[in-house]
């Protein structure tokens, strides 16, 4: 079992709960997290939500970043369609500096939102000033390269520079931002907690073992309960739809609801709006740890991004315990008979 655990968390707003109590919880988890021996915790973007309290990773991950020691933290991620690639290098040169070599900035393509909270983001922004995507992810990689030595008099540099720059990931599940990431040199994770296509799965991962060296990091949404069936009851909470729009656009949401809701603040009629079957893993420890050693297998993978879909905080907490104590046995076992 030669893969590493790491974990993706939303802070979701339970019922009864405040914002203020999810952010608690997701710096518990974080701490937790060191202490049970997951390798990375990020943070990802949501915008304009009631039940998730995190539309800004950067400062979450300084919070975090504060009060533990060792474990690496980043955004899972940052929505860069939103943002200046210029400032959003200087937040991470600002987070490395603070702590070098524990930062990674995980950068997405997805709005994090409907559409009328994506137009409030990006009031005043010029498209076709912005480019394309991958144009701004070249920007923003080219500001993060950047270092003392190519400072000139008329030189803009996003300061502070850090001795070891954030590490850079693109999250995506498609041919074309694996090939991205390829191409510029930075980690790629495959968003199957969104789409959980397997046979898309295989393609990106064959074609990203073709073209990069680096690991292949898959992220998964994962429920582990003290039985299969208190597990599969949570599971049956969660909902992934896609949706796909009369201009092209396609993203993933939470509902049906949210799906129809996107389409009419889009002003584009949508073409298909589809509950998909989610990359979710349900059981007890044993079960979920099969399912993970499973993927392993057929696809060689180095690392799982672990999301849990639980809002309810204890629940949430019990799941990422529970499977730590299983892979760290398991790794012990293994250990010991080799």
């Amino acid at each position: 079992m030669s893969y590493r655990l790491s974990l993706l968390d939303k802070s979701p707003i339970a019922e009864h709960e405040t914002a203020q109590d999810a952010l608690a919880r997701t710096l518990q988890l974080a701490q937790q997290a060191e202490n049970w021996g997951y390798h990375r915790f990020w943070i990802a973007e949501h915008h304009n939500t009631t039940q998730l309290a995190s539309p800004s990773p950067e400062l979450v991950i300084a919070w975090i970043l504060g009060q533990t020691r060792r474990i690496r933290v980043g955004s899972g991620g940052v929505m860069l369609q939103h943002y200046s690639p210029f400032k959003v290098a200087e937040n991470f040169n600002l987070l490395a500096t603070l702590a070098p070599g524990r930062v990674d900035l995980g950068v997405g393509k997805a709005p994090g939102g409907l559409p009328l909270s994506t137009r409030a983001l990006q009031q005043g922004i010029n498209s076709a000033e912005k480019g394309s995507f991958a144009d701004q992810l070249a920007q923003l990689d080219n500001w993060l390269s950047l270092s003392k030595d190519d400072h000139a008099e008329e030189t803009v540099l996003a300061t502070p520079l850090p001795p070891q720059r954030a590490e850079g990931f693109l999250l995506g599940a498609s041919l074309e931002s694996a090939a991205l990431a390829a191409k510029l040199g930075w980690n790629f994770v495959f968003a199957a907690h969104l789409n959980g296509d397997k046979a898309l799965l295989r393609d990106v991962v064959t074609q990203w073992k073709k073209h990069s060296q680096r690991d292949t990091i898959v992220a998964v949404q994962v429920i582990v309960a003290e039985t299969e069936a208190r597990a599969n009851a949570l599971a049956q909470q969660v909902e992934v739809w896609g949706v796909e729009l009369a201009n092209g656009q396609r993203v993933s949401v939470a509902s049906e609801a949210q799906g129809q809701a996107f389409a009419r603040q889009a002003g584009s009629p949508a073409v298909r709006i589809a509950k998909r079957e989610p990359s979710l893993i349900a059981g007890t420890a044993d079960q979920v740890l099969a399912g993970l050693e499973e993927l392993h297998q057929q696809f060689a993978i180095d690392e799982f991004i672990i999301d849990t879909p639980i809002s309810e905080g204890s629940a949430r907490l019990t799941s990422v315990l529970r499977l730590a104590q299983a892979h760290a046995n398991t790794n012990a076992t293994q250990e010991v008979a080799g």
